[in-house]
Parts: C-alpha cells; sequence; structure tokens
C-alpha cells in the first residue's frame, strides 16, 4: 500500500473502471467532496450543470419537488405552443406505441421546461418520481428539479443524456433521460423531446431514437409555420426523401431562403448567416424552384458546392390550399386552361404534349414569376376550367369556397372558355 512522506498509509486511486456507474460516482467525488473538475468522467454538458446548480447554492442532498406551474401559465403555455402540439400529435402516439413495452415514458416540454405533453402512467405504476412528473404543467427545468437531460436541453439548445447518478441530485438518481430540441423556422429552441425511465435502465440507444422523433417533428413544425412559403425537400439519395434524414429549406416571394433545417444546413454548408437568396443556396433560380411542385417525378439539382441531390417542393396557403394538388386536379381539365408557372431555361424539358409544354409555350416572354403570381395563377385557370363555378373550383382546390372568394376580391372572375 503506497504511503505519504510522513508515513500514513493513503488509498490507492482506481484508475480503470468497468462501468458507467463507478466513472460517476468517482466524478462525484471529486467534483462534490474534492472541489476539483472530474473532465473525462461524465459529459462536459453534465459537469457545466453542475456547475451552474452549485453556483445558484442547490445542495445535491435537498429534496426535488415536482410542482405544477399555475393554471393561468399552463393554459397560456398550451395556448402558445398550439402548432407544436399539432406537429408533434401523431409522432407522439407512433413513439408512445414503439416504446409501450419498456416501461419508458415520453414528455414534451416548451422552450421554457414546461411539460405540455406527458405519457399517462396506469394507477399500479411502480415508478413515482415519474408519476409525479409527468403531468402537464409541470417544470423541469434546470432552475427547478437540477441536473437534468431536458433541463440541460432548455438551456444549452443540445441533445444530451442524463443517466442515473449524472443527477445533480442524489433523490433523482433512479431516473435515467435522453432529450433532443425541436427547433422552429427562427431557428429558436421551440420545445424539448424526453425520453425517461425509472427504476430501470435503457436496453437500447435512447438518444437515437429521441433524435430521430425530435427530428421529424422539427420537420412537421417547419412546415406548419411555412405557408406562403415554397417548401423543398431534398437529399443525396431520393430514397431519403419524407423520412427524418431529408433535408428542407422554406423560400418566400422574393427568393429569400428563410430557413434550412439541420440536415440542410449539412448538404448546403449554408449556416443561415446574413440574407441569402436561392441562387446562393441552390445554384438556381426561383422559377425553376416554383416548377417543382408541379412535377411529377423528383428532380435532379446541382447545388454551387458541386452536391448532386434529388428535390421536390410543395407550396401551400395559409388558408391551407395545397396548390401541387391543384395542378394535379387541372391536369384532369382541358389543355388549354392549364397555366402553371413558367419553368427556367434549364429545367427539365417536358415532353411536347404535356401540359407543362402547353404551359411553357403559352407564357413565353412572360417575366420571372414570384410565389404570389404563382399561386393566383393557379386560381385563375383552375376557375376558368371549372366554367366559373366557385364551388366546384373550391373543391378541385382543396379550400372553403369563402377563402376562394377572398382571394378574388381584388382580381375579377375569369370567363368560361
Amino acid at each position: 500500500m503506497p504511503h505519504t512522506p510522513h508515513g500514513q498509509a493513503t488509498t490507492p486511486r482506481q484508475l480503470f473502471f468497468q462501468t458507467a456507474e463507478q466513472r460517476t460516482a468517482l466524478a462525484r467525488q471529486r467534483f462534490f467532496d474534492e472541489g476539483t473538475r472530474p473532465s473525462g468522467l461524465v459529459g462536459e454538458a453534465v459537469i457545466q450543470s453542475w456547475l451552474r446548480c452549485a453556483s445558484a447554492r442547490q445542495r445535491p442532498g435537498d429534496m426535488v419537488s415536482f410542482e405544477q406551474v399555475t393554471r393561468s401559465r399552463a393554459h397560456a403555455s398550451l395556448n402558445r405552443n398550439r402548432q407544436l402540439l399539432q406537429a408533434s400529435h401523431l409522432e407522439l402516439t407512433h413513439m408512445e406505441a414503439a416504446l409501450a413495452g419498456t416501461d419508458c415514458r415520453v414528455l414534451l416540454t416548451d422552450a421554457q421546461g414546461v411539460v405540455i405533453h406527458a405519457t399517462q402512467l396506469p394507477p399500479t405504476s411502480q415508478q413515482p418520481l415519474l408519476k409525479t412528473a409527468s403531468r402537464v404543467g409541470v417544470n423541469i427545468a434546470e432552475s427547478h428539479i437540477g441536473t437534468n437531460a431536458p433541463g440541460i436541453v432548455v438551456r444549452t439548445g443540445e441533445a444530451c443524456t442524463v443517466t442515473g447518478a449524472e443527477h445533480f441530485f442524489q433523490c433523482l438518481q433512479s431516473i435515467h433521460c435522453a432529450a433532443a430540441p425541436i427547433r422552429d423556422i427562427h431557428g429558436q429552441l421551440a420545445g424539448v423531446l424526453d425520453v425517461s425511465i425509472e427504476a430501470g435502465q435503457f436496453h437500447f440507444d435512447a438518444a437515437s431514437v429521441v433524435g430521430m422523433y425530435a427530428t421529424t417533428i422539427e420537420n412537421r413544425l417547419l412546415q406548419l409555420q411555412s405557408a406562403e412559403h415554397l417548401v423543398l425537400h431534398f437529399q443525396a439519395s431520393p430514397t431519403l426523401l419524407g423520412t427524418p434524414m431529408e433535408a428542407m429549406a422554406g423560400v418566400d416571394a422574393s427568393g429569400r431562403v428563410l430557413w434550412l433545417n439541420g440536415a440542410a444546413r449539412r448538404l448546403t454548408g449554408c449556416r443561415m448567416e446574413g440574407r441569402h437568396m436561392v441562387d446562393e443556396v441552390f445554384g438556381t433560380t426561383l422559377d425553376h424552384l416554383l416548377a417543382l411542385p408541379r412535377q411529377s417525378q423528383v428532380q435532379t439539382q446541382h447545388l454551387p458546392n458541386g452536391l448532386g441531390v434529388w428535390m421536390k417542393g410543395s407550396l401551400t396557403t395559409r388558408d391551407g390550399a395545397d396548390f401541387k394538388h391543384a395542378v394535379a386536379v387541372s391536369r384532369t381539365l382541358p389543355d388549354a386552361v392549364v397555366a402553371p408557372a413558367p419553368v427556367a431555361a434549364h429545367a427539365p424539358e417536358a415532353p411536347a404534349d404535356s401540359p407543362e409544354a402547353v404551359a411553357n409555350t403559352a407564357n413565353d416572354g412572360v417575366s420571372p414569376a414570384t410565389l404570389l403570381d404563382h399561386k393566383q395563377r393557379l386560381i385563375e385557370t383552375t376557375l376558368a376550367a371549372c366554367g366559373g363555378n366557385i364551388a366546384k373550383a373550391a373543391r378541385a382546390l382543396g379550400v372553403s369556397r369563402g377563402m376562394l372568394y377572398r382571394r378574388l376580391q381584388k382580381t375579377p372572375v375569369p370567363e368560361s372558355p
């Protein structure tokens, strides 16, 4: 046994550990007992959280109370996050079904850490802490319950996993949690998705699962917040379109790229710092991109960085009209009234007898389109094809008659052919 210079025996430090629990135990000893930084024993996000909790004069031995915020604040949070709840409804259902046999619970919080959705626990559940925490209105931010995965995500905006003794408070060390951020079209944190388990461990990669569902919810939220925008979907492989791995971008009527999701930023190399136009980010014109929603096949596009991607587009209005659907319907009508937005000169050529070719010929010499021109032209041509019948045109566009009347207030109704 090693001895000090004065001959006193010392306990040797263990240099290698077989389990994560042993590393975490040593990290706590060094941090809480010795006051040293336990770098390399636990993640940096956990260390930073411990430091913040200690600076707030919290003590590891204190008890934690999962208190709900006031009823008015809970109601305000639910009302403020209606779009997030709408975007997450289907994915939360699927996620809870997938985890039904694992004893894991799903929580969704707002950007401040207040729970706005929680898995309902059965009365016989042996998870007293999660049973208390899994209530709408409970604040699980770091400032309220110390180090925990969703609390760290609220604070940092980065995905995080906190297991067992990595929680600051000792009373929470039976919980394991993994959380991931959900961002809005402004790149700001909109909410946090979390999966937690009590009195047990994850027997799967919880971080990957929660990350996949959070990405899907984020993509849905971005689309919900992009009414009146052209939304682009692209990837290096067409098989990834429609999956959580697809890249997405929102473009406004002037051709400005308003947002890119994480996959899109990685593919384009654009960090969204400053104002970016479509030609800078995608190497093509707005006219060319406006043609994508009416293409029946996914198109190829080379980005300015040289990467080739497969791309499609969608264009909806704040009233819910899907103009891709409108064009598809119009193709069943006489070719003479089909007049979608013009295609840029370098876009893939359509067959000579196709509606696209007829439209391109009819629009020779027309100035470059905007999103508003594109939508108004589709309304007018669909109405003309329906003989001026508002009800029939509304059904073809998938909108209400009232919405169509409002759209036509500033423009004359096209005469039937």
